[in-house]
C-alpha cells in the first residue's frame, strides 16, 4: 500500500469517526425529547418541533457550509465545527424551560453540517471507481445515533440526566482534538480550487436533476433520520414498552440502516445507483403500507350471528419492517450520493451541500408533520401514513424523470443518425 493509498483510508476513517460523533450529538434529543416531553408535559406537535430544532439548523447551514468547503480546508473547517458544537451542550444542564431548550437545540444543531464537510473532504480522496463504497463508508457514520442510544441509559443509570449535556461537549472537544491531529491535508487541490469563483459551483443548482436527487434524499436520509427521533416514543406510546426496551429496538433499526450503507454504495458502484434506489423505494413502499394500518376492529354482519375481524400490527411485525425500511433506506442514500457523483464530480459540496440540506430538511419537517399528523387524525400510525404519501411522490418524480431521459436519448440518437431532421 502506496503513502497516498495510506492517506485515503487515513482521511476516510477520521472523518468517519468525527461524522459519527456529531451525528451522534444531532440526534441527542431523540432520548433526552423523552425526559422533556414528561418534565414540561408537551403534545405530540410541541414534542416534534422539539426534536425538529437541531435539524432545522443542520439542515439550512448546510448549503452555505457546502460552498465554504469548496473554498476553504474541510479539514479545517470540520475542526471549528466541532468545537463550536461543544459550548451550548455545556449549558444544557441549565435549560428550565421549553424555549431555552429549543434554543439549545438551534445551538448545537450545527453538528448537523459535519456531513456536507465530510463528503466534500472524502471525495478528494478516492476515484471514481471506489466513490461510491468510500462514501457509503462514510456514511455510516449515521450509526452515531447508536452511541446516543447506548451511552444515554449508561449516563443517566450513573451519573442522572443533568450530566448528558457535558459529557457529551466534553467528547466532542476530544475528537475534534484527534481529527484535528491525525486527519491527513490536500493542500495542493485547495490551491486549485481558489482560482474558481461562486458561480462555477453555484452553476448545477440550476439544473432540475439537482432538485431531484433533493427529493429523494428528503425521503431516504430525511425519513430515517426522523425515525431515529421519533421510534423512541413511538414504541413507548404505542406499544407501552419501557425507555430501555424502546432504545434497544431503535438501535437495531439504526445500526443496520447504517452499517449496510457501505454495501450499498458498492452496490451502486456494480450495478448502478438508479437501479439501487429505485428498489429500495419500492422495498419501502410494500413495508409502509403495512405499517400504515392502525388497529382495526371490522365487524361483518353474518346470516346468523355477527363475525369480529381484528387487525394489527403486533411489535414483532412493526420492528421487522421498520427494519427492513432501515436496510432499505442505507442503500437508498449511498445510490443517492453515488448519483450525484457521477453527475456532478467536481461539485460534490456545493451540489452535495444542498441536496444533504433537503434530506436534512425531511429530518426537520417530518417530525413536525408526525405530531400535527397524531394530534389531527387521533392514531399513532398516522405518520407511516404520511410517509407513504412522500415516498410515492418520490417514485412518481422519478418514473416520469427516466421516462424523459430515455425520450431525449432517443430522440438525440435519432437526429445523428439522420432519422429526424434538427431546426
Amino acid at each position: 500500500m502506496d503513502i497516498q493509498q495510506k492517506h485515503s483510508y487515513r482521511a476516510l476513517t477520521m472523518a468517519t469517526l468525527a461524522f459519527a460523533a456529531c451525528f451522534s450529538v444531532w440526534t441527542l434529543y431523540s432520548i433526552l425529547g423523552i425526559e422533556y416531553k414528561e418534565r414540561f408535559d408537551l403534545s405530540a406537535t410541541e414534542f416534534g418541533l422539539l426534536l425538529a430544532a437541531p435539524i432545522f439548523t443542520g439542515a439550512i447551514f448546510r448549503i452555505p457550509i457546502g460552498f465554504l468547503a469548496e473554498k476553504i480546508s474541510c479539514r479545517k473547517l470540520f475542526f471549528w465545527q466541532m468545537l463550536l458544537t461543544a459550548p451550548p451542550l455545556f449549558y444544557l444542564p441549565y435549560a428550565q424551560s421549553y424555549s431555552s431548550l429549543i434554543w439549545l437545540g438551534f445551538a448545537f444543531g450545527i453538528s448537523g453540517v459535519s456531513f456536507t464537510i465530510g463528503i466534500r473532504y472524502v471525495t478528494d480522496w478516492f476515484d471514481s471507481k471506489n466513490q461510491g463504497f468510500a462514501l457509503g463508508v462514510f456514511g455510516a457514520g449515521n450509526a452515531g445515533a447508536a452511541i446516543t442510544l447506548v451511552f444515554v441509559p449508561f449516563i443517566i443509570k450513573y451519573y442522572g440526566w443533568q450530566a448528558i449535556g457535558p459529557i457529551y461537549g466534553a467528547g466532542m472537544i476530544i475528537i475534534a482534538i484527534l481529527f484535528r491531529l491525525f486527519s491527513p491535508e490536500i493542500s495542493q487541490f485547495y490551491q486549485e480550487k481558489k482560482k474558481r469563483d461562486f458561480h462555477y459551483y453555484a452553476a448545477p443548482l440550476k439544473d432540475l436533476k439537482v432538485w431531484r436527487f433533493g427529493l429523494y434524499y428528503y425521503f431516504v436520509f430525511g425519513s430515517f433520520l426522523a425515525l431515529i427521533l421519533w421510534l423512541p416514543h413511538y414504541y413507548v406510546a404505542a406499544y407501552k414498552l419501557s425507555l430501555t426496551q424502546a432504545m434497544a429496538l431503535t438501535l437495531l433499526f439504526v445500526a443496520s440502516s447504517s452499517m449496510v450503507r457501505a454495501v450499498g454504495g458498492w452496490f451502486a458502484d456494480a450495478y448502478g445507483a438508479r437501479t439501487v434506489n429505485w428498489t429500495a423505494f419500492w422495498i419501502c413502499m410494500v413495508c409502509l403500507f403495512f405499517l400504515s394500518y392502525p388497529p382495526t376492529t371490522m365487524t361483518i354482519h353474518g346470516v346468523n350471528k355477527d363475525v369480529n375481524v381484528f387487525f394489527e400490527v403486533n411489535i414483532w411485525l412493526f420492528t421487522l419492517l421498520i427494519f427492513i425500511i432501515g436496510i432499505a433506506q442505507g442503500f437508498g442514500r449511498a445510490s443517492v450520493y453515488k448519483t450525484i457523483y457521477d453527475y456532478y464530480p467536481n461539485h460534490m459540496g456545493s451540489v452535495g451541500g444542498l441536496v444533504a440540506a433537503l434530506g436534512a430538511l425531511g429530518g426537520c419537517t417530518l417530525p413536525i408533520m408526525f405530531g400535527v399528523a397524531v394530534d389531527f387524525i387521533g392514531v399513532y400510525s398516522a405518520c407511516f401514513m404520511l410517509l407513504y404519501g412522500v415516498l410515492a411522490t418520490c417514485m412518481v418524480a422519478m418514473y416520469m424523470a427516466v421516462r424523459a431521459e430515455r425520450y431525449k436519448k432517443l430522440l438525440n440518437d435519432s437526429i445523428e443518425n439522420n432519422f429526424l431532421e434538427q431546426d
